[in-house]
């Protein structure tokens, strides 16, 4: 059984205040002493980082996790969570799009929705109340009984003009019956900056996302019942599941422990270019017998000491073509590795990195494709089948994942693709030659262990 207190920030639509409230309660509460276990519902990528700073105050890192019921399934998101909020006093949970909103055509799949029943979580609305008065009761009276199985414990007001709109958005809720539990006037948002994919990473502003973040604390401090919401937040009940552990998922394999070859070094990319990788991946791979070491494509001019594979996630290569292709050594390097057969796992900006050329600069060269930006955006589930064996997946292997990208690839698939997408359309796409697998689709390997199993056991055998 998990007692973690715990709540669920959700919102009517995308723009309404969500990351904003979350994150500015995750470091209001951190500042109050309280261990908070930050978490993002969906394959966002890019919450998670500003969740893990939010929460850093103690100088201790916990990192940001997802919870998709699409891609790792209903059944472990209370594993999943119970893993991340192992030992902490309170989780808050961000929502996704609107409350309601899932995978598209399949109901109320992977929404906050189910998330908040699959965690028997409390959910708190925030509501973008610019532009209306009393609409404001209509509106969370129909979002509060639309599901009775979604417990809207309270409303926070966002981008409330003045002290008379406070008042008349105050009367028309007292009816509601769903408590204001904050308001943030509008001239009080925290201004983060976005580009293509959404909000700047972290990674790539951390000074500026620190103030920031000590400035929304405070808001979010001044503006917000923190006594009403944490009480809020241990109303919710018990939630009978168990913590997942990599240790189960990825059992060690006997050849990695040999007295003569140790434990493998895998390299796993980060630095401002990849910022994109869930944590469950670095844990799975450390349980199944690797040394994760990261290194930064930007700035390392080697691979580090005795690397035996390589993963590189998603991130803004596009951003920093020009610097990425400026370091010539790092990119032979990882061209050395990958012509010598070693395992490597790349995901859409890794995909990317290892192509030709990407926006007429010269990148890896391992693959014989070529890589553009475009004004298209590619977003959306998928479900995938591996076309062959390779060093991540046997053929056959089924998976769900995401795609989220503003670039083309050309061409899109190599003689020998890394996955047949079944769902929503049929075709082939990403590359897979001796031991590389580059695909534009994300993957959570706490649905598929396998494949962090596998990715070792290539590594170990090298």
């Amino acid at each position: 059984m998990v007692n973690v207190p715990r709540l669920v920030v959700a919102a009517p639509a995308s723009g309404s205040g969500k990351t904003t409230v979350a994150t500015g309660l995750m470091a209001a509460f951190s500042e109050r002493g309280l261990t908070v276990s930050p978490h993002k519902v969906g394959p966002d990528y890019i919450d998670p980082g500003y969740h893990a700073l939010a929460v850093s105050g103690d100088g201790r890192a916990r990192p940001g996790r997802n919870l998709d019921a699409y891609m790792c399934g209903p059944g472990l998101i209370g594993p999943l969570f119970a893993h991340g909020a192992a030992g902490c006093d309170l989780a808050v949970v961000e929502g996704v799009m609107g409350l309601y909103d899932g995978a598209s055509g399949q109901g109320e799949l992977a929404s906050t929705a189910q998330v908040s029943k699959l965690l028997r979580a409390p959910v708190v609305l925030v509501v973008d109340a610019s532009s209306q008065s009393r609409s404001v009761a209509a509106l969370v009276h129909g979002f509060a009984s639309w599901d009775p199985e979604v417990r809207i414990g309270g409303v926070i007001l966002n981008k409330v003009a003045t002290d008379r709109h406070e008042r008349l958005l105050r009367d028309a809720l007292d009816e509601s019956g769903v408590p204001v539990m904050g308001v943030l006037r509008r001239t009080e948002q925290v201004g983060t900056p976005s580009r293509h994919l959404g909000l700047v990473p972290v990674a790539e502003r951390r000074a500026e996302a620190m103030a920031a973040m000590r400035e929304l604390a405070g808001r979010v401090r001044a503006g917000c019942d923190l006594t009403a919401l944490l009480a809020l937040a241990r109303s919710a009940p018990p939630l009978d599941t168990r913590a997942w552990e990599a240790g189960a998922s990825a059992v060690p394999v006997a050849s990695v422990a040999s007295a003569r070859r140790g434990r493998p070094v895998i390299a796993m990319a980060g630095g401002s270019a990849f910022t994109f990788s869930y944590a469950e991946h670095t844990e799975l791979l450390t349980a199944a017998g690797a040394d994760v070491v990261p290194f930064d494509p930007l700035r390392d001019e080697q691979l580090p000491e005795g690397t035996r594979g390589l993963v590189i996630g998603g991130g803004f290569p596009e951003v920093y073509a020009p610097e990425l292709s400026a370091n010539e050594p790092m990119r032979k390097a990882v061209a050395e590795l990958a012509y010598s057969g070693a395992p490597v796992a790349a995901e859409c900006a890794g995909l990317l990195y290892l192509a030709r050329s990407l926006d007429g600069r010269p990148m890896c060269g391992v693959l014989d494709a070529d890589a553009r930006m475009s004004g298209r955006l590619t977003l959306g589930y998928r479900e995938a089948v591996a076309v062959g064996d390779s060093a991540l997946a046997r053929a056959g292997t089924r998976v769900r994942g995401h795609e989220f990208h503003r670039t083309v690839l050309e061409p899109g698939a190599g003689d020998a693709p890394a996955w047949g997408v079944v769902h929503p359309e049929r075709r082939v796409e990403g590359f897979v030659r001796q031991g590389v697998h580059a695909s534009y689709l994300h993957t959570h390997w706490a649905a598929a262990p396998e494949m962090a199993r596998r990715f070792v056991e290539r590594c170990s055998d090298g």
